[in-house]
């Protein structure tokens, strides 16, 4: 460590951050924040109410009932207060935004400021791929989702995520009897295609995750995933860190049926590093982070295809998963190139610029 550093984390402000958080930004976070506090760093994460960081938090209040308009505009505007009040008190010297809402709560100061991208560029307004703010930054996960970003967007290299393989271990005697599907229970996920697909299979499968009181997804849980329950077909909810990795490590395999292209999936990262093979859509960087007959079992879309490789995904061995995740998903990864990209926009002087190769 060259020198100490104040860096202030700013959460999507609509999802609890923890190491047992439902989402991969918030996962990513929690990570960054632990990093930052193990290297001697002063980590301040501006997060939602029911949170948990190493370092410090400052947290704002939960959002309750509907995520409507009105309650989006007010944490919006709650946020923004927050990041400015947090940002001048304990003197940050960078800001790293994590929300795919990010462009709503830009603050009014002159601090470097990192945005990483964790969804689909689609996912994000205009005007936030191409901020107004001085001083601002952009990065993403994976090399497949940046392709096509607007001309002018102010990108710094993309970082790939990674999970904490101290925390995710094979288990001795896996069951290998279930499938699992993990995440945010919304359409992009495609839990009700897992479903059908472990079904036309003949395999059970477990479904953990958490439903946000958007309505949209709320609608989706009610008319596409609980249909489909019983007949050998379990909705857990959300679980914690612990029980996920025994869910995880006993599994048959992670189905993963997105909808959209993935820019990364950390629960791919995380089934590989218990040993436990991915059965996937060939869509975004699933192909990259699955490699198709060793690590799992990389499809075109469609139930039948997707139920096909959860029969024939027996065959892949257990210890190749583990070793892949050893050899191209370390946390430790993601997290010296994030502080060493901090390091960089810590020191720059105002208006210098900020290479894509940093």
């Amino acid at each position: 460590m060259t020198r100490r550093l104040t860096v202030l984390s700013v959460a999507y402000p609509f999802a609890p951050v923890g190491p047992g958080a439902v989402g991969g930004a918030e996962q990513v976070l929690s990570m960054i924040d632990e990093a930052l506090v193990e290297a001697g760093h002063r980590s301040v994460v501006v997060a939602c109410d029911g949170s948990t960081c190493a370092g410090e938090l400052v947290a704002i209040p939960a959002a309750r009932g509907p995520l409507d308009d009105d309650a989006v505009r007010a944490t919006h505007a709650a946020l923004k207060r927050a990041i400015e009040q947090a940002a001048a008190e304990v003197h940050a010297e960078v800001i790293h935004a994590h929300g795919v809402d990010f462009g709503a709560y830009l603050p009014d100061n002159d601090l470097p400021l990192l945005a990483t991208l964790h969804l689909p560029l689609s996912h994000y307004p205009r005007h936030a791929l191409l901020p107004a703010r001085p001083r601002t930054w952009l990065n993403g996960v994976s090399a497949s989702q940046m392709v096509g970003g607007p001309r002018g967007m102010p990108r710094v290299a993309d970082v790939p995520n990674g999970v904490r393989l101290d925390r995710f271990e094979p288990t001795a005697a896996p069951g290998r009897r279930y499938a699992i599907a993990v995440g945010r229970i919304c359409p992009e996920k495609g839990f009700d295609v897992a479903i059908d697909a472990a079904r036309l299979a003949g395999v059970p499968i477990l479904v953990a995750g958490r439903t946000f009181p958007y309505p949209a997804h709320e609608a989706y849980f009610a008319e596409r995933v609980a249909p489909r329950l019983g007949r050998g077909c379990r909705f857990l909810g959300g679980v914690g860190p612990r029980r996920m990795r025994e869910l995880l490590a006993r599994a048959r395999c992670l189905v993963v049926a997105s909808r959209v292209a993935e820019t990364s999936s950390l629960a791919s990262m995380e089934a590989l590093a218990c040993g436990t093979p991915v059965v996937a859509f060939r869509v975004g960087a699933l192909p990259d982070i699955v490699d198709h007959g060793r690590t799992g079992l990389v499809v075109d879309d469609g139930v039948a295809p997707l139920a096909g490789a959860i029969r024939d995904v027996a065959a892949i061995e257990r210890r190749a998963c583990r070793a892949a995740a050893e050899d191209r998903f370390d946390s430790r990864q993601m997290t010296r190139r994030y502080l060493e990209l901090y390091e960089r926009l810590a020191s720059l002087d105002a208006g210098e610029p900020m290479s894509c190769s940093a």
